[in-house]
């Protein structure tokens, strides 16, 4: 990640898309407490339970581009979008711990979530990012998703549609850098933070590496006000260090 004397202007107008889980809601939260944020749209199928005074709520449904296209539309120009979506397991599918469990259900309904869905939030929101100054288009990724850091296997469709996000992130900031050369397009990776997606594997995770939504949101936030960039289509985790792809 880029040294930085100081942390850059958040954002005048921030999206975060999944605003109804654990942290998009943080996201929400945190970044309506940031006073250079003038307006926030809290994205998601269902309805946030406590939405900030700050915060918009707009229906979307990452299966359906018709619903992200419409959002895109009403919010106009954005200079921050996170996606804070993603499938690990439900009541319809688990994580395959062999090759054995594999079917082609999951698979689609993984890559679905977890990487169609995002890139087309950027299909969306990219070309309404401003050409004059910094903005950030942000996807949540997972460290699963690294090839390379990959000893345990398992996990199968989890791991392949985050490695393929992760591509996707790369590729597309190779295209926004032509068009708008100040803004980033980044993978960021939020730890293992305490919410239903992770609390099935929760055990064993030392204390000091199990995060409150709200910290991680903080984290998350502190990386995106450190880069610039020339860190556009790389993978940073919540501390700032870069994860391998």
């Amino acid at each position: 990640m880029t040294e930085m004397t100081s942390p850059a202007p958040l954002a005048r107008t921030a999206v975060i898309v999944g605003a109804s889980g654990g942290i998009g809601a943080a996201l929400v939260q945190a970044v309506s407490e940031r006073g250079e944020v003038e307006r926030v749209f809290a994205l998601s199928r269902r309805r946030p339970l406590d939405l900030p005074p700050k915060a918009s709520w707009l229906s979307i449904d990452l299966e359906r581009e018709a619903t992200i296209d419409a959002a895109a539309a009403a919010i106009g120009e954005a200079d921050l979008v996170i996606v804070a979506t993603g499938l690990l397991q439900d009541q319809r599918q688990a994580v395959e711990r062999s090759y054995r469990a594999l079917t082609t259900e999951a698979m689609a309904r993984s890559y679905l979530i977890n990487t169609i869905g995002p890139a087309l939030v950027a299909k969306a929101f990219l070309p309404r990012l401003p050409k004059d100054r910094r903005s950030v288009f942000a996807v949540l990724s997972a460290r699963v998703g690294s090839i390379s850091d990959n000893g345990l296997g398992g996990w199968h469709s989890y791991r392949a549609s985050k490695a393929a996000l992760n591509m996707m992130v790369r590729t597309l900031s190779i295209e926004v850098r032509r068009e708008r050369p100040l803004a980033l397009c980044v993978a960021l990776h939020p730890g293992t933070v305490a919410t239903p997606l992770s609390a099935p594997f929760q055990k064993g995770v030392p204390t000091e590496k199990l995060f409150p939504p709200e910290l991680a949101a903080e984290q998350l936030l502190r990386v995106v006000e450190g880069l610039s960039p020339r860190d556009s289509g790389r993978f940073f985790a919540w501390d700032g260090s870069e994860i391998a792809p």
